[in-house]
């Protein structure tokens, strides 16, 4: 299958990307400044005493936007686990409208779940919610990347949605499984 939004969830894996590698650099970075500190102290200088406030808050938002961002760009290539035992035993008609089913019964979750997130993120906006950990960080900051990461997952499933209707209603017998290996559109 080729999707017309890839670029958007190849943006979103791109955002999730960074997240990771940022946390990767604030850990590297705090774990060279306590090293460089022990070892001052075991030739006998003072400490620089340096070091980055907040880092595991910070880690923590990171992750949960590495997670958010990544959906949609590891469902349109397959990379979500599922579980195909009684779905890959049906005949070809039935297994596609099955799998329409599904997906409009994973939209519509997606979809409460992102409606949830866009007001969460209204309500912190407008009362101005903030962290309650070392760093007062907008809490509308991480609310946002996870509306957007959910709303990229709400767009891939509606693309796949719209792909296996029109599977499912012109020719139903050449629907091949979703978790088929399809690496046409991979970078």
């Amino acid at each position: 299958m080729t999707f017309k939004f890839a670029l958007l969830y190849r943006m979103g894996a791109w955002g999730a990307a960074t997240c990771m590698v940022t946390i990767c650099a604030l850990v590297a970075l705090q774990v060279i400044f306590r090293v460089v500190d022990t070892l001052l102290h075991l030739v006998g200088l003072s400490r620089l005493g340096v070091s980055i406030t907040g880092v595991s808050e910070i880690a923590a938002y990171l992750l949960v936007g590495a997670t958010f961002l990544g959906l949609a760009y590891t469902f349109v290539h397959h990379a979500h686990i599922r579980v195909t035992l009684l779905i890959s035993r049906l005949p070809t008609r039935a297994r596609v409208w099955v799998e329409v089913l599904c997906l409009i019964v994973a939209l519509t979750i997606s979809l409460l779940l992102g409606y949830g997130l866009i007001d969460l993120t209204r309500e912190s906006l407008h009362f101005g919610d903030v962290s309650s950990g070392f760093l007062s960080i907008p809490l509308w900051i991480p609310q946002t990347v996870l509306a957007t990461g959910v709303g990229l997952l709400c767009l891939a499933l509606a693309e796949t949605l719209v792909m296996t209707l029109r599977i499912a209603i012109r020719d139903p017998d050449s629907f091949r499984e979703l978790t088929a290996s399809d690496d046409s559109d991979l970078p």
